[in-house]
């Protein structure tokens, strides 16, 4: 007997990010207009493949299209989402760090030795050699964060981490501002415009450390 397979439609999230530091206007309209491109093609892409689904095979003929469409997509769906994570962290008049009781600043210590040590890790990975994306995860097993290099949307992720802290470092998010040279200046403008709010966020609803950070 037929059963119609359930159906998801996702949705491009709105953000208003107007008048951010030294990230402009200009490069967050062509911007989001990219991040709606992944929302569209995941859509599309999950569509074909529930409909080569509809009679609860694949078949030989439909193999090859099911494959790359599969393929396709991870780096679709990853990109819309990571693109999320980068946009919900940024606020116009946002904190370059974040407070000196905060749960994000005590986990970089117990991860790094100190916050600033985290910062250069973090900043590091950004300036690497490509384009793609830094992301600091945590750990939900240890409560340990690490900084991670992710190129091809879904190239690097680390199973079972929490993504806390995005930046993109594709062209696309600075070159309209940035020369190719001053990837450095970029992230420093990023650090400009977190949302320390939203980190802290992401932080609390994952896995608790296993010690509690001073005045928690």
């Amino acid at each position: 007997m037929y059963v119609p397979l359930p159906s998801h439609k996702y949705v491009p999230k709105p953000y208003d990010l107007h008048g951010l530091n030294g990230i402009s206007d200009q490069t967050l309209a062509i911007h989001l207009k990219l991040y709606e491109g992944y929302v569209a093609e995941t859509n599309n892409l999950m569509n074909r493949i529930r409909d080569i689904l509809m009679d609860g095979q694949v078949d030989q003929e439909e193999s090859p299209a099911y494959a790359e469409f599969k393929r396709r997509l991870g780096f679709e769906h990853n990109g819309m989402l990571l693109h999320e994570y980068y946009f919900d962290g940024l606020m116009s008049g946002g904190s370059k760090e974040p407070s000196a009781t905060s749960a994000f600043r005590w986990a970089a210590e117990e991860s790094f030795g100190t916050y600033e040590t985290w910062k250069v890790d973090f900043v590091g990975v950004g300036k690497m050699r490509g384009v793609g994306w830094a992301v600091c995860y945590l750990n939900p097993y240890t409560g340990k964060l690490s900084n991670h290099w992710i190129s091809l949307h879904e190239v690097g992720n680390v199973a079972g981490f929490t993504p806390v802290l995005v930046a993109d470092v594709w062209e696309h998010a600075f070159m309209l501002d940035y020369q190719p040279s001053e990837r450095g200046d970029y992230l420093d403008a990023f650090f400009e415009n977190i949302d320390w709010k939203v980190v802290e966020h992401r932080l609390n609803r994952s896995v608790a450390p296993t010690s509690t950070p001073p005045g928690g």
